[in-house]
């Protein structure tokens, strides 16, 4: 089916615990042992669940046990923890208990949902600094246009729908300038002019879990464009996701570090992953099936502003699963570049190898989930 491309770590199978550890010098990484997967029993079944650990089964315990908990670079994350509740209790764009509204205040607030349905934005929903979006417990679908997250920070945005935004440069969810602290976590995407997901202008410390991408093109960009080399101080991470048959950016990158692992990338129409400008992207343990079109890395050349020449990025493919005759695409590393590795910025993350199992379930525990809204205040 497939075959693994390993950049030469060891994965040992603990059989205490079913964790996987990766083993790295002077550190190890995988999930703690009180972790359990939080899975659709009636969509998976009970041997998969035996055999694939998920992160974040802790998270839903209680409506606050989200702040603080995303792996990766957006793990500082805490939203509007230290906040009252914001009830929105209206599907209007605007007014007294709108979405709206409560994204705008300058306090910390968590804000959930008394209604579901679609929230119809006639422009961008700007979201303010120290906010939860909780979707848990309705079913909300954001259409028209998206939220962005201008020169903000610690904002969490959980279990939502973004689908039909329209408009020039109009993105699901755009994250420039100078954001941070950012974590979006079991979100559904789909079909908007522009982006998915965009993250730009010098915005960093960012996590993207359990999101499922679907019907789109240009899915999601990491970096603004060559002129922009300030965006060198990117950092994001991007795992347990679903991109679904979506044409190209999974992601693209410029100048940022991105961390992927444990995502799942089918039927893409262009590439999978595209490295440019001085990028450097670690997939780990990915599952990659092509479609039509075979290669999943792409390499892009351009100069930044400041240099005399152009470049392209770097791919480093640990454990990545390439299948239905998917040919990787790497490039051997520049000798005089240098190379991040994720364990240089975070201790622990989840991973699993990139397996069968791994995939089913990633099919499945992608996106809005039917979860119920857990108690607390």
């Amino acid at each position: 089916m497939g075959n693994h491309n390993s950049g030469g770590r060891h994965h040992l199978r603990n059989r205490r615990n079913g964790e996987t550890e990766v083993q790295v010098p002077h550190s190890q990484y995988g999930p703690p042992s009180n972790q359990a997967p939080q899975i659709p029993s009636s969509s998976i079944t009970h041997n998969q669940m035996a055999v694939v650990s998920l992160p974040y089964s802790q998270v839903d315990c209680n409506l606050r046990a989200l702040a603080g908990q995303a792996e990766g670079f957006g793990r500082f994350a805490v939203g509007g923890l230290n906040g009252p509740l914001y009830h929105v209790t209206t599907l209007s764009d605007d007014g007294p208990g709108s979405l709206r509204a409560g994204c705008r205040k300058k306090e910390p607030l968590w804000i959930v949902f008394e209604v579901s349905g679609s929230i119809e934005l006639s422009s961008y929903l700007n979201v303010s600094s120290y906010k939860t979006i909780d979707g848990r417990g309705q079913r909300i679908k954001l259409t028209g246009k998206g939220l962005r997250l201008k020169e903000c920070e610690h904002v969490i945005i959980c279990n939502l729908e973004f689908e039909g935004g329209r408009g020039h440069d109009v993105d699901g969810i755009q994250i420039k300038p100078n954001s941070k602290h950012i974590w979006i976590d079991r979100c559904s995407l789909q079909d908007y002019d522009d982006g998915l997901i965009d993250i730009t202008r010098q915005s960093t410390n960012i996590t993207i879990s359990r999101c499922h991408f679907s019907n789109h093109d240009k899915t999601m960009l990491i970096g603004a464009d060559p002129s922009h080399h300030g965006d060198r101080c990117m950092c994001v991470t991007i795992h347990h996701c679903f991109f679904d048959g979506t044409r190209q950016r999974h992601p693209r990158v410029r100048f940022a570090k991105v961390h992927l692992y444990n995502n799942y990338t089918r039927n893409w129409g262009i590439y999978a992953v595209c490295a440019s400008v001085e990028s450097q992207i670690y997939s780990q343990c990915n599952i990659y099936e092509a479609g039509q079109k075979k290669v999943a890395f792409k390499y892009l050349t351009e100069k930044a502003d400041d240099k005399e020449e152009a470049c392209t990025g770097c791919i480093v493919s640990e454990g990545d699963l390439f299948m239905a005759g998917t040919q990787a695409g790497l490039l051997g590393p520049d000798a005089t570049s240098s190379f991040f590795h994720p364990s240089q910025y975070y201790e622990t993350w989840t991973v699993e190898p990139a397996t069968m199992e791994l995939k089913d379930v990633l099919k499945h525990c992608t996106g809005w989930q039917q979860v119920p809204r857990p108690a607390g205040e």
